[in-house]
């Protein structure tokens, strides 16, 4: 970051950048690499990824935002039921980009073509999460990845 620690700057240093989580119901389904080809024929690079199986205090951080929503506790029971794959991706509009490339929450909702479209189950297990704003991505990229795991371009 730079000297100072303006976080506005950072966050518009950051803005080809975002993350992505292939989310438990998809990596159980053996989508993980339909869906990076998916992205990656998007435009996307991938600068970090990662399979990990998250704690229930590790989602409930993560998706701390959600507390106080009638559907957190099945969303957490979700996030730990098995392993995700967090990513970080770039692109130019990385956040915007990739919100419409995965599509609505509700699969049936989602434009053909999108990640929700093609490989959702439900509104609950959708395949995959995304950054919402430029300043998540910064928030969430930190949760799963130290600066030095993530790669500069390709």
């Amino acid at each position: 970051m730079e000297p100072g620690g303006d976080l506005e700057w950072y966050v518009s240093a950051m803005s080809n950048r975002t993350l992505a989580i292939i989310k438990p119901d998809a990596v159980a389904r053996g989508l993980t690499g339909k869906i990076l080809a998916h992205l990656e024929g998007e435009g996307f690079h991938v600068a970090a990824i990662r399979m990990l199986r998250l704690r229930e205090s590790e989602a409930g951080e993560f998706y701390s935002v959600h507390r106080s929503r009638p559907f957190f506790p099945s969303l957490i029971a979700f996030m730990i039921s098995g392993p995700c794959v967090p990513m970080v991706l770039l692109r130019d509009a990385a956040v915007a980009t990739l919100r419409r490339s995965i599509g609505a929450t509700d699969p049936r909702e989602a434009d053909a073509g999108t990640v929700r479209r093609l490989f959702a189950e439900s509104k609950e297990r959708n395949a995959i999460h995304a950054s919402d704003s430029d300043e998540n991505a910064v928030r969430e990229e930190r949760f799963f990845f130290a600066e030095a795991d993530v790669l500069r371009g390709q």
